[in-house]
């Protein structure tokens, strides 16, 4: 058997980061070991919930990180009062699993030159769906950091 830092046996679910929006919304999801955020795939508002309980059936989400936009003075973007609700339907649905907001400035600019860097076709980086599953990687790959979930 793998013997791992005790932290990782304790705990063995993943982390998940929303990127709301109106449209569609970005989903990005972690390996068990919370080291790796990957893009899971883009839903309508329709779609989100019935996948997010599919998901949960069938795999521990530890904690749910919803991007918070946030202006360049540190106020609450415009947006925010159509991501509240979400947010509060999220905690309604699932009271065990921790919500936890995330500033998400400048994650759709990093996620287009992330696509740029990766070789993207002009066409292929058009695609906003695409857009919004890596952007919600990059807000849950700094979040990550920034709770010093990755081993050292």
């Amino acid at each position: 058997m793998l013997n791992l830092h005790p932290y990782y046996n304790m705990h063995m679910g993943r982390v998940m980061a929303i990127d709301f929006g109106t449209k569609r919304i970005g989903v990005a999801v972690t390996d068990e070991l919370k080291m790796i955020a990957s893009p899971q795939g883009t839903y309508n508002q329709l779609e989100f919930f019935p996948f997010l309980a599919n998901y949960i059936a069938a795999e521990t989400v530890e904690c749910i990180v919803v991007g918070k936009p946030v202006q360049m003075n540190n106020t609450d973007s415009e947006s925010e009062k159509y991501i509240l609700p979400f947010v509060k339907k999220l905690i309604s649905l699932y009271p065990g699993i921790p919500v936890v907001r995330y500033d998400e400035r400048f994650t759709s600019k990093m996620a287009q030159q992330a696509m740029i860097d990766g070789g993207l076709k002009k066409k292929d980086r058009q695609n906003k769906a695409l857009l919004d599953s890596i952007s919600a990687a990059i807000i849950l790959q700094s979040y990550l950091e920034n709770q010093n979930y990755k081993t050292s």
